[in-house]
């Protein structure tokens, strides 16, 4: 890719919104639990299969998906997965039972992998002293995508129902596919005389061969169990006494998350300035305080507000650091490392999820 592009403005923001518009999708049914458990009839334990199979679908999508970015132009593959993404939420919006609404999830966490597509974008077009920088930029727009898809989730919900939210995603991906096939520049790939095959043959390969890959991903997936967990149980912990809040509260939650998202730029240039291990132990410091905190208040709003502010602070630390970390090796593998990161990521997000879920119930 030429200097030209790399120092473009205009394309590192394009790539910073798409990403805040396409990973709303993995999050609008989190705080919309409580209304679908309600609509459909069915238990807490069961709702929560919702975000886990979506989960799931997102560390398959990864698997199957995002390896392509290294064989061909990622224009294209990000466009046709958008459209798919748009028809799996139009099916989760007319989903007339568990099964149909499963099925959907899993179909929108299988096609929401774009960001993993634009994200080892903008690091190949970054300088390698400033790929902290522009890695924690794109991740800001990541973290808001994150933070309005709750809200959005829970506002939309409590005012339109459920289905609706779904229905507007839909529409929301279908403009941003339309968008990015006019403006998005064209990458030539990297890999482009090795087979899709090959491509996933190598993936244990390359995990095996880089220690720092294979440390990452477990550090990842542990600190992203945590988080996925605190917010798949975080709607019926507000339903309940001594809250008694609806779904427009748990999505409102989110925009606690606002505080990570305006740090990012900052711990970005602080992984450039210092080290990712550095930042890998400031994470790790943010959750332990986090997690002793939501196990002893709570019962408590603001036992619950800063559990989730520093939940989000120490997920958003953990993940620049971990990626400007991946992103130092060899860029002819940038989506394929990203493809084995996020699939072990996500599949300790989806873990977590489960694990939060089913330990409620004791809470009750």
């Amino acid at each position: 890719m030429n200097s030209a592009i790399s120092l473009h403005q205009k394309t590192l923001w394009l790539i910073t919104i798409a990403c805040t518009i396409s990973i709303g999708s993995l999050y609008y049914n989190q705080p919309l639990l409580a209304l679908i458990s309600t609509d459909l009839q069915i238990s807490v334990s069961d709702v929560s299969a919702v975000p886990t199979l979506t989960q799931i679908g997102y560390a398959i999508g990864l698997l199957l998906f995002v390896p392509l970015g290294d064989r061909i132009d990622r224009r294209k593959l990000i466009v046709g997965l958008s459209g798919l993404n748009a028809i799996a939420l139009i099916l989760a919006a007319l989903s007339p039972s568990l099964f149909g609404l499963l099925t959907a999830s899993c179909a929108i966490g299988l096609t929401a992998v774009v960001p993993q597509l634009l994200i080892p974008f903008a690091a190949q077009l970054a300088d390698a002293e400033q790929r902290g920088r522009i890695v924690g930029t794109v991740m800001s727009g990541l973290l808001v995508g994150i933070i309005l898809g709750r809200v959005a989730g829970g506002l939309v919900g409590g005012s339109l129902g459920w289905r609706s939210m779904f229905w507007i995603a839909a529409a929301l991906m279908i403009t941003l596919g339309i968008v990015l096939l006019k403006q998005l520049p064209f990458t030539v790939p990297s890999a482009i005389n090795i087979s899709y095959f090959g491509l996933l043959r190598s993936l244990p390969l390359l995990l095996s061969e880089h220690a720092a890959l294979r440390t990452r991903s477990i550090a990842g997936a542990v600190l992203f169990a945590s988080y996925s967990g605190f917010w798949a149980v975080l709607p019926f912990l507000l339903e309940r006494p001594p809250f008694e809040f609806h779904s427009e509260v748990a999505g409102l939650f989110g925009l606690v998350g606002m505080i990570s998202a305006t740090a990012s730029p900052w711990l970005g240039r602080m992984t450039d300035r210092t080290s990712p291990r550095l930042t890998l132990k400031i994470a790790i410091g943010l959750f332990a305080i986090a997690l002793l905190i939501l196990c002893q208040f709570y019962t408590t709003l603001w036992g619950l507000i800063l559990g989730a502010v520093l939940l989000d602070l120490g997920t958003q630390t953990g993940q620049i650091s971990n990626k400007a970390k991946i992103y130092s090796l060899p860029i002819e593998f940038h989506n394929r490392l990203t493809t084995i990161y996020m699939v072990i990521f996500f599949t300790g997000g989806a873990i977590g999820s489960w694990l939060f879920a089913y330990g409620l119930r004791f809470t009750s």
